[in-house]
């Protein structure tokens, strides 16, 4: 890769990742219709390489990081591990205005940092001396268990759908909430189904109505899957008779499933939900159903967040572990045992499987 010049370096500092190393044409080309698509292509292929929230955390990150360089006298680029590894010892010491941030949120922070740099055309080598030896120091010192989402249960989610009205809102929310639970659904991928295959652009998957169930293609974190979504025993509960009630009244037969509805409620627009909605409306449920009305409203909205619905399957139901990590689309058992807040944890006693 040829060098840049100091002008080349300073623009690629300010620039945002949409902007930085642009996908262009080889010097040694010259343009035509033909290649000009294919860049324009390319682009759009690069740019989808992330999520949009991903790229909006990576942005942030680059922000951040540029702007502690310019308070310590420091450039961004080229990068160097060494102010990186200040950087990070920052971070991680923090100051009376600016408190210090968890290993997790540290460590990505420095993902980020390496997502930019290669966007710019560098290569920051985390490996470096300068950079691992302080994050593992940081780790040692600091790491903590995670702090979990409190798991809705069963008896929960009843209580919460049992608040919402029966107008065209409440019909849409019941079904964001029960689907989200019996599919064990992150909020990103119930916002971003479609009625049918290929109905949108920004689809993340669709619904398919069957007399059993409905049947969930998703194209999750770990590329597509199926999911399969049975028919409850009550039409109170049930999530497929809850998205039937929601399509029909809503009128809902291409495009996105859950979208915003007119202000005075009677009419669903076309404009597909924010994932905030989901859990904006996990909380204020929550909320109304009373649950762990024990503790201050404060502390109750910080227990539950849209992983909670997740966590929430993954805890109550009664089926061997590897159909739970089938159907949340986990890689690994360890990855599901760690949504479940409640299983038989001595199931399989080793100690006495051992002899003694």
């Amino acid at each position: 890769m040829p060098s840049k010049s100091p002008e080349e370096i300073k623009q690629d500092a300010t620039n945002g990742p949409e902007n930085a190393g642009a996908i262009t044409l080889p010097a040694h080309l010259v343009g035509s219709g033909t290649l000009d698509r294919l860049v324009d292509a390319a682009r759009g292929y690069a740019a989808a390489a992330a999520s949009e929230n991903t790229l909006k955390a990576y942005s942030k990150d680059w922000s951040q990081f540029a702007r502690w360089c310019r308070i310590k006298g420091a450039d961004p680029l080229p990068p160097s591990p060494q102010m990186i590894g200040l950087y990070l010892a920052d971070l991680a010491s923090g100051s009376p205005t600016s408190p210090a941030l968890t290993v997790s949120t540290i460590d990505r922070r420095l993902s980020g940092l390496a997502w930019n740099y290669a966007q710019r055309g560098f290569a920051l080598d985390r490996k470096d001396r300068h950079i691992a030896t302080v994050l593992a120091g940081i780790k040692r010192k600091h790491a903590r268990p995670p702090v979990q989402k409190e798991a809705i249960l069963a008896d929960d989610i009843r209580a919460m759908v049992a608040t919402l009205p029966f107008d065209l809102r409440g019909l849409r929310d019941r079904a964001i909430l029960l689907l989200g639970y019996a599919g064990g659904l992150r909020r990103s991928e119930i916002v971003s189904l479609d009625a049918g295959k290929d109905d949108t652009p920004d689809s993340g998957g669709w619904i398919e109505i069957l007399k059993d169930g409905a049947l969930l293609t998703l194209n999750a974190k770990t590329g597509w899957r199926e999911v399969e979504i049975g028919r409850g025993s009550s039409d109170h509960t049930c999530p497929v008779h809850a998205i039937e009630q929601w399509l029909h009244f809503a009128r809902i037969d291409f495009g996105p499933i859950f979208t915003g509805t007119s202000r005075d409620g009677k009419r669903a627009l076309e404009t597909r939900l924010n994932d905030k909605h989901v859990a904006r409306l996990i909380k204020r449920t929550v909320l109304d159903a009373g649950i762990r009305a024990d503790l201050p409203e404060k502390d109750r909205l910080a227990l539950f967040s849209g992983h909670s619905l997740r966590a929430g399957l993954a805890s109550a139901a009664e089926v061997d572990e590897r159909y739970v990590q089938k159907h949340l689309g986990h890689a690994s058992t360890e990855m599901t045992r760690r949504y479940q807040r409640r299983r038989d944890r001595f199931r399989v006693n080793m100690t006495k499987a051992a002899g003694l």
